[in-house]
């Protein structure tokens, strides 16, 4: 094996093994539930069924997520968690393909930046439907950059650019994040634009010929991709769904993934070191930064400082633009020259045979990474230390009388699980929106009016996590403690 191939090989094993671990989170279950009813009903659901807060109210989530609730609930039901685990890790080694595609610069820059930019977005992996955003926006990525900075030859980059509306159709209808494709879109129009102002400023014809039939091309493309999108149960309605999502309060306020990183946390460590790295690359080089590539570090960054959820948008477009302006400056070092005379040299007849063990080793601490994370029972396992597994046994064995308040992180696990007890609020804040999310939010804290909104739902049982204020106050309040553990209380009445 030759060592190009051994370093891509690792680095690829590398990124694989980095995003195999348990990915279900609080919001895969409501999504499987819902990828269940499309597969067992034929349809689509418009209004929800899993809650008694807002039964027979309009759903509009699953009209542009379909087809990613879909496909999880058929890995689910066909492999597993175990599957969907793999599933999560297939999807981020696919994603950084395209981005490793899209990079400039040698074998082993290109390695360390991918590896370093996998490890920023690992913030925000989960057995979800946004794994599908990840690697469509690193397809469009690949396109756009390949157009931008590509072969000079006008037809190839154009028949490339055609697929942008083919993966537009299946991104809209598997994550509300195909509004990524539309800023991607928008950063090279906006590029493309300014340079062919300039070349019409300059008086040069040609150029100005050159550039005009790209912006003209490209500009064609994006009103194609916009139609695309429009294809979808929901129709043209579903542009605005992304806007929507955002104006609601209660995600920056009260949702993890919505807020600004804690750079305390190791986890979110390194997202501080590529945005550094890069900053002190673009610093060092003497290579003009384009517009596109201001736009796209500049844009993600800030939107990676806003919510977590964004992270992975930074580490996928940082490496392209990090590696472009890295290359340059380390040839002005002297660095790769060096690197490029030694490689010249006719190798050692064994090292063929190292770089083979080398790769296999990997490839076998990677079999060893899924042979802990797949089986059923290691997952099992997993969730019991985070979802209140104790208190779902103790409600299906005892099935106690009433309407249950849970707690928001757990119920899309209770509505999974639990199909006898609908719930009170869960993952889909898009639906609850700030009224009812608000309502639940002050009980829990167990404000004054805490106990009108449980009479107002006519609440008999409780289920929350042991140290809120509303575990506090419940047991001089009447209520009776009939179940109790580390994770949880449930309390009745």
């Amino acid at each position: 094996m030759s060592f190009r191939n051994m370093v891509i090989a690792v680095t690829f094993l590398l990124v694989f093994f980095a995003a195999l671990q348990f990915s279900v989170d609080s919001d895969t279950w409501w999504q499987l539930r819902s990828g269940e009813f499309i597969a067992e009903q034929r349809a689509i659901p418009t209004t929800d069924s899993f809650s008694y807060t807002r039964a027979g109210e309009p759903w509009r989530y699953p009209s542009n997520a379909w087809l990613g609730e879909l496909k999880l609930f058929l890995i689910n039901h066909l492999f597993g968690l175990g599957g969907l685990n793999v599933w999560v890790a297939a999807m981020v080694t696919l994603a950084f393909s395209f981005i490793y595609l899209a990079m400039s610069g040698r074998l082993l820059l290109k390695s360390f930046v991918l590896v370093l930019a996998v490890l920023a977005s690992g913030i925000y992996w989960a057995a979800r439907p946004y794994m599908v955003s990840l690697v469509l926006a690193a397809a469009f990525l690949w396109i756009l950059e390949d157009f931008r900075w590509g072969s000079p030859e006008a037809g190839r980059r154009f028949r490339r650019l055609l697929w942008l509306p083919a993966l537009m159709m299946v991104w809209v209808n598997s994550h509300p994040g195909f509004a990524i494709g539309f800023l991607l879109l928008a950063v090279y129009l906006l590029d493309e634009g300014v340079r062919w102002a300039w070349a019409r400023y300059r008086g040069n014809a040609k150029t100005q010929k050159v550039a005009g039939d790209r912006l003209s091309s490209l500009a064609l493309i994006a009103l194609t991709v916009l139609v695309a999108a429009c294809i979808n149960p929901a129709g043209p309605a579903v542009l605005a769904y992304p806007f929507e999502t955002l104006s609601i309060g209660a995600l920056g306020d009260s949702i993890q993934e919505w807020q600004s990183p804690d750079f305390h946390s190791l986890q979110a460590q390194p997202f501080a070191w590529l945005l550094l790295i890069l900053m002190g690359v673009l610093g060092a080089a003497h290579r003009p930064l384009a517009l596109s590539d201001f736009l796209l570090v500049a844009g993600f960054a800030f939107m990676g400082l806003l919510a977590v959820r964004n992270i992975p948008l930074f580490a996928l477009a940082a490496p392209i633009v990090l590696t472009r302006h890295a290359e340059p400056w380390l040839q002005e070092l002297g660095s790769i020259r060096k690197l490029k005379k030694a490689g010249r040299r006719q190798p050692a007849g064994w090292l063929p045979l190292l770089n083979a063990s080398i790769v296999g080793l990997l490839a076998l601490g990677a079999l060893a990474r899924l042979a802990a994370v797949f089986p059923g029972e290691a997952n099992l396992q997993h969730l019991a230390t985070k979802l209140p597994v104790g208190a779902v046994k103790y409600l299906q064995r005892e099935r106690p009388p009433g309407a249950l308040f849970n707690s928001y992180n757990w119920g899309g696990y209770l509505l999974w699980t639990l199909r006898e007890y609908p719930v009170f609020v869960d993952g889909r804040t898009d639906l609850y929106a700030d009224g009812l999310f608000d309502d639940w939010l002050s009980t829990v804290s167990a404000k004054p009016g805490w106990e009108a909104t449980l009479d107002k739902w006519r609440v008999r049982l409780v289920l929350v996590e042991p140290a809120w204020p509303l575990a506090q106050v419940l047991a001089t309040a009447g209520w009776q403690l009939l179940y109790e553990d580390e994770l949880s209380v449930l309390y009745g009445r």
